[in-house]
């Protein structure tokens, strides 16, 4: 700590991102990262952008990214007027907790969901509301019919779906609950994982504009390493959010992130493909899992959250990566006995199911 910081950083408590450790021969599985590489159009998009010199990184990119926003528009049959794109779905998730949470009314999110939100609130003076998952660590859209706020209002909602770590899934049906029973608020469906298990509420914010729906390439177009994220809602919401983020950062994508994005999305057979795999791997070991005694929720994701009642997860974590295995786990009350599993490949998961069931007994 130091006199020189401000009382905001003084009160904050930094997000904590997955560990990404230097360790040879890792098998890694905590931070839910696509198994696959990504489309081969990517890397010959940015190649061609780059050309034979590299001469067009000293100009800046665009600084509204019009390519990608078209690409993005035709791939979900929506305007461009209702895309945004940023640095990531965290820098977007950022500029929505800016631009259309920051209310004299706390927000809602699940008690048990992606803990970047709390993180937002604390960073930006939102106060929140944190509804507990039923038992089964679903979630009831009766808990969120606005009467739970100051004076009877709330600031926002916002949930991922399929929720993380507990890779649940919400139906659209219910989702459309929640956003016809909120109309003077923005709900916000975080869908990182949509892709491996739902279905996209992007269709409904033809209907309501109060409903804004965000992805990442981050997971099921394997592209974390270049942080591409967007949202998709009515004009309105998006213009709120370019307003804030020009008033922070001008140019958030670079032209190679833009250019791969663009390839990425285009490539849709690369896309299903890869999705398929993930989903088929995960029912293979979501069966193997619960061979060995683990209960497994139900997942619509790219990982799997488990327990084991007769193992201690923390434990059985520390066991794992002394095998050079790492998978993720919350110290969360609710959820310290689970275990969040990435879907690795076929290679990798079996060589986790040998981990375990070595270990298990």
């Amino acid at each position: 700590m130091s006199r020189f910081w401000s009382q905001v950083v003084r009160d904050l408590t930094p997000y904590v991102p997955g560990e990404q450790p230097k360790i040879a021969n890792l098998i890694k599985l905590n931070t839910n990262e696509h198994p696959f590489p990504p489309s081969p159009r990517v890397l010959d998009a940015i190649r061609n952008e780059l050309g034979e010199d590299g001469a067009r990184l000293r100009l800046y990119p665009d600084p509204n990214a019009d390519l990608l926003k078209q690409a993005i528009a035709k791939r979900y049959a929506v305007d461009s007027s209702k895309v945004f794109v940023g640095n990531g779905s965290d820098e977007v998730l950022a500029h929505i907790f800016m631009a259309l949470l920051k209310h004299d009314a706390p927000i809602l999110f699940p008690d048990i969901t992606y803990s970047f939100y709390p993180v937002y609130c604390g960073l930006y003076g939102v106060e929140y509301r944190a509804i507990p998952l039923a038992e089964d660590f679903s979630l009831n859209p009766a808990d969120y019919r606005g009467q739970q706020g100051q004076n009877g209002k709330i600031g926002g909602i916002i949930f991922p779906n399929p929720n993380a770590p507990t890779g649940r899934l919400l139906p659209l049906a219910a989702i459309e609950q929640i956003v016809c029973a909120n109309p003077d608020c923005v709900v916000v469906v975080d869908e990182a994982y949509v892709d491996f298990g739902g279905d996209t509420a992007i269709p409904l914010t033809e209907r309501y504009d109060n409903l804004l729906v965000v992805h990442t390439l981050s997971k099921s177009r394997s592209l974390a390493g270049l942080r591409v994220g967007y949202a998709i809602g009515h004009p309105a919401l998006i213009e709120a959010l370019e307003r804030v983020k020009n008033s922070f950062n001008s140019y958030p994508l670079d032209r190679l992130a833009i250019v791969g994005a663009v390839a990425a999305i285009e490539d849709e057979a690369h896309f299903q493909q890869c999705c398929h795999a993930v989903i088929a791997t995960r029912e293979a070991l979501t069966a193997k899992l619960e061979e060995l005694g683990f209960t497994v929720l139900p997942s619509a994701a790219n990982f799997i959250f488990a327990r084991h009642p007769q193992h201690d997860a923390a434990e059985l974590a520390k066991a794992l990566r002394e095998k050079n295995i790492i998978v993720r786990h919350f110290k969360q009350a609710r959820i310290d006995q689970f275990l969040r599993i990435t879907i690795g490949t076929d290679s990798e998961c079996a060589t986790l199911v040998d981990a375990l069931r070595a270990l298990i007994g």
